[in-house]
C-alpha cells in the first residue's frame, strides 16, 4: 500500500508526533510506502527550509532522506491564535488532491484532534468518494485516524479551552467516524470514549503507540556504566527515573519533592531526564542541592535505552496522559512503574501487577511510600518489573502495525 501518516508537526520528544513518526517507519519496514506528511514545524520551530515549502508550486516539499529514518513531506502552515499554539495547515483540500494523484496514495492516516487536518481530510474523502460514485474517480482512498483523545477536563482546562474542545467534538468527530473506515485507539479507554461519541464498535482498533523494539535491539548490549560516570549518577544505587518533556502536564517537579521526601532513605538515586519545557526552571530551582538527584536534561536513544538498563523504578505523577509512550518502553526494559494513574496509565499498568498506583498527581507521600516499600522488597520489585516486561510485549511496534496493515488492506479489498 501506499499510505500517508498525517500529523500537524514533527518532534523529537511530543507523544503523539513519536507515534506518527514510529507509524511510517515500521509500515515501511513492513514493506509498504509510506509517507509522513507534517507541517512546517518542528518541535513548535519553523524549519529552515520554510521558505522553498511556501515557493512551492504544489503546496508541499518532499525530503526522502530525513532525520526521521522515514521519507517526510512538509506542507505550508501556521500556529493557531485559538486554539493556542495549535499548528494548522493551508490549503490542505488542495494539497492532498495533489499528493494522492502524485503519489497514488492508498490510505490516509490521521492524527491528534483540535486542528484543521483531520476536518480537510474528511472532506476530501467525501468529495473523492462521491467522485467514485459518479464513475469519475478510479478508486476510493481509505481513511483511518488515530485522535489521542484527551477529555475537556475541568480540572485540567480552562473554561475557555474547555468549550473549544467540546465545540470541536461535537461538530468534528461525528464527520470523521461517518467518513473513516478505522478510528485508532490507545487503549479501551478511549475506545469507551470515541463509542460515547458516536463511533461504531467495529471502527476502532487498538493501537497502543509500540515499542520500538529496533532502538533496543541496537543499543542493548552497550554497557551503561559509560552513561552513569558521564552524568555523575553513582552505580551503587537503587535509581528512580523520570523520564520525559519537563512540562507541567507531566508533573516531574513533584519527582524533585519525592526526592527531597526521600533525602535520607539510603542506597536510591532519583534521575530526572528530559527536554527543558515549561517546568524546568522550577524543576532547577526544586532541585538545588539535593544530593539524591540527578537532572541530567535531554538524553538520546542510546542514552534512554542505558537509562533504562539501570533503572529501579520508572516514575510518572502526569496530570494527563493519554498512554504513556516512555512507560511502555520502561515496562519493556522490566523496570516496574510507580504512577498517578490518570487517563490511560490507569490500563496500561495494572496496579500490583506492573506497577503501582498511587492517589493522583499530587500524591507524594503515597509514592515515597511506594518507592519504600519496592527499595525495602527487591523480590516484590523483580515480579513486577518481569509482568511489566511480559505486557509490554504484546504491544511491539511490529505486532500492532501488522494488525493495522491487516485491517487496511481488508479494507482496500471490499
Amino acid at each position: 500500500m501506499n499510505i500517508g501518516i498525517v500529523m500537524y508537526q514533527t518532534s523529537f520528544t511530543k507523544g503523539q508526533e513519536l507515534v506518527a513518526q514510529r507509524m511510517t517507519r515500521e509500515l515501511i519496514r513492513q514493506g509498504h510506502k509510506a509517507f509522513l506528511i507534517s507541517g512546517p514545524f518542528h518541535d513548535n520551530k519553523l524549519v529552515e527550509k520554510y521558505s522553498e515549502i511556501k515557493r512551492s508550486v504544489d503546496g508541499y516539499m518532499i525530503w526522502g532522506d530525513s532525520e526521521f529514518q522515514t521519507p517526510i513531506i512538509r506542507v505550508d502552515g501556521y500556529v493557531s491564535s485559538w486554539p493556542p499554539r495549535r499548528i494548522m495547515f493551508r490549503d490542505f483540500v488542495s494539497v492532498l488532491r495533489k499528493l494522492v494523484d502524485n503519489l497514488k496514495l492508498d490510505v490516509i492516516i490521521s492524527h491528534s484532534t483540535l486542528w484543521n487536518g483531520p476536518e480537510d481530510i474528511t472532506k476530501f474523502i467525501t468529495w473523492n468518494r462521491m467522485l467514485k460514485e459518479q464513475g469519475l474517480g478510479e478508486r476510493e482512498v481509505i481513511y483511518a485516524h488515530m485522535p489521542h483523545y484527551q477529555p475537556p477536563d475541568p480540572n485540567l482546562y480552562s473554561i475557555l479551552e474547555r468549550t473549544y474542545r467540546v465545540a470541536w467534538n461535537t461538530t468534528v468527530f461525528p464527520h470523521i467516524f461517518g467518513t473513516a473506515k478505522l478510528i485508532l485507539c490507545t487503549t479501551p479507554i478511549e475506545v469507551s470514549q470515541m463509542l460515547s461519541m458516536g463511533a461504531r464498535k467495529e471502527q476502532c482498533l487498538l493501537y497502543p503507540g509500540g515499542i520500538d523494539e529496533h532502538i533496543f535491539q541496537k543499543y542493548l548490549s552497550n554497557n551503561p556504566e559509560r552513561f552513569l560516570e558521564r552524568h555523575s549518577i553513582p552505580s551503587n544505587a537503587k535509581i528512580i527515573t523520570y523520564l520525559g518533556t519537563v512540562e507541567e502536564r507531566k508533573n516531574p517537579l513533584a519527582v524533585v519533592r519525592i526526592a527531597r521526601l526521600l533525602r535520607k532513605f539510603k542506597d536510591t538515586h532519583f534521575v530526572v531526564a528530559g527536554y527543558p519545557s515549561n517546568q524546568d526552571r522550577a524543576v532547577k530551582m526544586e532541585a538545588e542541592g539535593l544530593k539524591n538527584l540527578s537532572y541530567i536534561g535531554a538524553v538520546s536513544e542510546e542514552e534512554k535505552v542505558a537509562l533504562i538498563k539501570v533503572s529501579f523504578i520508572n516514575i510518572l505523577l502526569s496530570h494527563m496522559e493519554a498512554l504513556g509512550l516512555t512507560q511502555l518502553e520502561f515496562m519493556y526494559g522490566g523496570v516496574p512503574i510507580i504512577t498517578s494513574a490518570t487517563g490511560g496509565q490507569k490500563w496500561l499498568v495494572r496496579n500490583g501487577i506492573d506497577g503501582i498506583h498511587v492517589g493522583g498527581p499530587n500524591d507524594l507521600n503515597g509514592a515515597a511510600e511506594a518507592i519504600k516499600s519496592l527499595v525495602s522488597n527487591p523480590e516484590l520489585r523483580d515480579r513486577l518489573g518481569k509482568n511489566a516486561e511480559s505486557r509490554a510485549k504484546e504491544f511491539t511496534l511490529s505486532k500492532i502495525t501488522s494488525t493495522l496493515s491487516s485491517c487496511l488492506e481488508s479494507q482496500l479489498q471490499k
